[in-house]
């Protein structure tokens, strides 16, 4: 009955974007995501609490994105399988236990096994919240839908570093943990409520599903993806750390501003991606998160920082949404979900391997260096853009 009813209410609305279902996929998407944004600035802190060094930490912060990486193609495939229910739920259960282990570990090496089972559930919930959301969008409002959608995650940004620093002042690791476990239990009882899109209704399709790492056709905006993501690795492992090497205070400012003027593009970025492509949308928001690593790399004051902030938002939340919607545009509707595992797993790759190269940087040459190479990985990704954009465009007059 409810498969029926959701139906004719598509029907009725085929391009409205804010539905029921789309409505509780986002508040779910906000307390995973406010949970996980609190124990990221946090969990550095926690590693040297534990006794662990810079090197252990890019370890700790790289491992999670190894591990949701290495999960991600089965996400995909389940999602096409076994459907979006089955592997959101999974993943958000799996989610919640691994971060409300945290409050009792004692060990860097319990911490890093954890953190590596976070990581699957981490890899199989977003892999479906992005698939999810992409089903209830309107395929002529994708980029518009995924940057509403994405405004979830961001209001979770624009609070929980924050939050999970300032917390640190009046609590210990313990309460927090058990807070950001609390979060995600929350997104798990507002999923429960969602009517999902039926395995069943992609019968015909089911058969032509076939298990592999990646799906083609998001290969080129994910490839962007991942050397803009790098930079995600340094700010998100070090920037704390370094801000106290330098005393310059404000870091939780840092997080807010930074989130602000994310949602601050939201509300424009997607409706020009579906407008005039991502032509306007990428190059301009990877010169402005191009601007903010090399502010980093300077780092003066606060208030270099705090513009810093402003332009990586602006950057980032322009550019993301944008090569998500790209990386689904063209996949086949049996192979949405897969589109999506190609998106993050290269997401999760940058973010890895910045936090551990990045550690290892630091540890050699300080944290300055870390800003300098993040600078050069966004300079890669604008090169990569124009070749490909080059390239299409001989291809068409040809």
């Amino acid at each position: 009955m409810d498969t029926q009813a959701n139906r004719e209410a598509i029907a009725a609305t085929p391009d409205k974007i804010w539905t029921r279902d789309f409505v509780l996929i986002c508040l779910a998407n906000f307390f995973i995501f406010l949970g996980f944004q609190m124990t990221l600035p946090t969990i550095p802190l926690f590693v040297k609490e534990l006794g662990g060094s810079d090197q252990l930490i890019g370890v700790v912060v790289g491992i999670f994105t190894f591990s949701a990486l290495l999960f991600r193609p089965y996400a995909g495939h389940s999602l096409e399988t076994k459907g979006r229910r089955f592997v959101y739920m999974i993943g958000l259960t799996v989610f919640v236990l691994s971060v409300g282990s945290y409050a009792f570990v004692a060990s860097i090496v319990l911490l890093f096994i954890m953190r590596m089972v976070q990581g699957v559930g981490w890899g199989f919930s977003t892999t479906a919240t992005g698939t999810i959301a992409t089903d209830l969008i309107p395929p002529k409002r994708r980029g518009e839908g995924m940057g509403y959608f994405g405004l979830s995650g961001n209001l979770a940004l624009a609070f929980g570093p924050s939050l999970g620093l300032s917390f640190l002042g009046y609590m210990s690791f313990t309460g927090l943990f058990l807070i950001c476990a609390s979060l995600g239990l929350m997104a798990l009882l507002l999923s429960s409520k969602i009517r999902y899109k039926k395995v069943e209704a992609l019968a015909h399709q089911t058969a032509t599903v076939k298990f592999d790492i990646f799906e083609k056709t998001a290969i080129q905006p994910s490839i962007l993806l991942f050397f803009i993501t790098v930079t995600f690795g340094g700010i998100a492992s070090f920037l704390p750390l370094y801000a106290a090497e330098k005393d310059i205070t404000g870091i939780e400012l840092y997080f807010l501003v930074y989130a602000i003027f994310l949602m601050l593009s939201r509300t424009f970025a997607g409706k020009l991606y579906d407008k005039k492509g991502h032509i306007f949308v990428f190059p301009p928001g990877a010169t402005l998160i191009l601007f903010a690593m090399l502010l980093l790399s300077w780092l003066p004051n606060t208030a270099v920082m705090l513009v810093a902030a402003a332009l990586y938002g602006l950057g980032f939340g322009s550019v993301q949404p944008a090569l998500q919607a790209w990386s689904v545009q063209k996949a086949p509707e049996n192979r949405k979900g897969m589109a999506n595992a190609t998106f993050f797993s290269f997401f999760d790759l940058g973010v890895g391997i910045g936090a551990i190269v990045f550690g290892q940087l630091a540890y050699v040459f300080g944290y300055g260096i870390i800003y300098t190479t993040a600078a050069g990985s966004v300079m890669s990704s604008i090169l990569i853009y124009i070749y490909l954009y080059l390239k299409t465009r001989k291809a068409h007059v040809s």
